[in-house]
């Protein structure tokens, strides 16, 4: 089976906070977008809702000038979702994170809409194989993440189902760069990365309120100006290579001994490490970071930092935190 080769006109079914910021970010890009909702009058007042938020937006210099005027052109309420999907090169399923509900709406999008049609859904959790038993043709099927607000989060995840066709993938991907994303594909497990790593570190957040270690507000201070600060500008794994994976390991010996086996040091990180790689300092690590690039990706690093900082200050204290 082919797939559309190109992406113009689109529809997003779910038109609440996350389908409508992804259905600004399509009309935003030049794409006309249907959208639907459970009737025409749902969907119609989130387009209203949509073009006043954008409008909003470009007046506190969030969006470009002319934003709201071009998602105003090309967004439009359907009055079905049979009627959204009817003619679309590429839909878009938001619905509510619930199996049976995601499961209905994916089988009326896949009977109705063309047969090459590419169909995403913005599960955020839920393995895309199982979906994909409600879609009629599911190598035209993948999960497309996007991330809460759409139109201000840069990440998307691509996760193809077991059957997925490697042209949907790169239809997809090349409609997530055009609308100014930043697409990472991704196997296909329960939480996929994004969530699966989340809500560890909410649970063990939680652990430690449950244990009396630290209050709430105390763990989100903790959090945002020490490793989430570093996690804005780089991953996991960047983080580690600079600080050095000796230093981990030791760190992961003293965790182990206070909380067991869930803080033993991960197989793959010991044997590296006796392989004698430790990271920057040692010029190799878990990344494949170029040495002669090393000086340089410390500079940026700190004036990154520093850059961070001063912006931190500029915005201000969070309202009510």
């Amino acid at each position: 089976m082919t797939v559309t080769a190109s992406i113009s006109t689109t529809a997003v079914v779910g038109s609440g906070y996350m389908g409508g910021g992804i259905a600004q970010v399509l009309a935003l890009g030049g794409h006309p977008v249907r959208l639907a909702d459970i009737d025409r009058e749902t969907a119609e007042r989130a387009r209203i809702r949509l073009i006043r938020q954008a409008e909003d937006f470009e007046a506190r210099g969030l969006m470009p000038v002319g934003a709201a005027d071009t998602i105003g052109k090309n967004l439009s309420a359907a009055g079905s979702i049979e009627d959204a999907v009817v003619g679309a090169d590429y839909i878009v399923e938001a619905a509510p994170e619930t199996l049976r509900v995601k499961l209905d709406i994916l089988q009326r999008i896949s009977q109705s809409a063309r047969i090459d049609a590419i169909i995403g859904t913005n599960t955020s959790a839920i393995p895309i194989g199982e979906l994909a038993a409600a879609v009629v043709n599911p190598e035209r099927f993948l999960g497309v993440h996007w991330m809460n607000p759409a139109p201000f989060i840069p990440g998307v995840e691509l996760i193809p189902g077991p059957n997925t066709a490697p042209e949907a993938i790169d239809v997809a991907e090349a409609l997530i760069v055009k609308s100014g994303k930043i697409p990472a594909r991704v196997a296909d497990t329960p939480g996929f990365v994004a969530n699966r790593l989340q809500f560890a570190l909410y649970k063990e957040a939680m652990r430690i309120v449950e244990e009396g270690t630290a209050t709430p507000a105390q763990i989100d201070a903790v959090v945002s100006n020490s490793f989430g600060f570093r996690l804005a500008l780089f991953g996991p794994f960047a983080i580690g290579d600079m600080a050095g994976l000796d230093v981990y390991e030791a760190a992961y010996g003293t965790l182990e001994t206070a909380y067991g086996d869930r803080f033993s040091p991960p197989e793959s990180l010991t044997r590296i490490i006796k392989n004698g790689d430790l990271g920057l300092k040692s010029g190799r690590g878990i990344l494949d970071i170029d040495a002669a690039e090393t000086e340089a990706l410390l500079a940026y690093r700190d004036h990154a930092y520093a850059r961070l900082s001063q912006l931190r200050v500029e915005l201000g204290k969070a309202p009510g935190l």
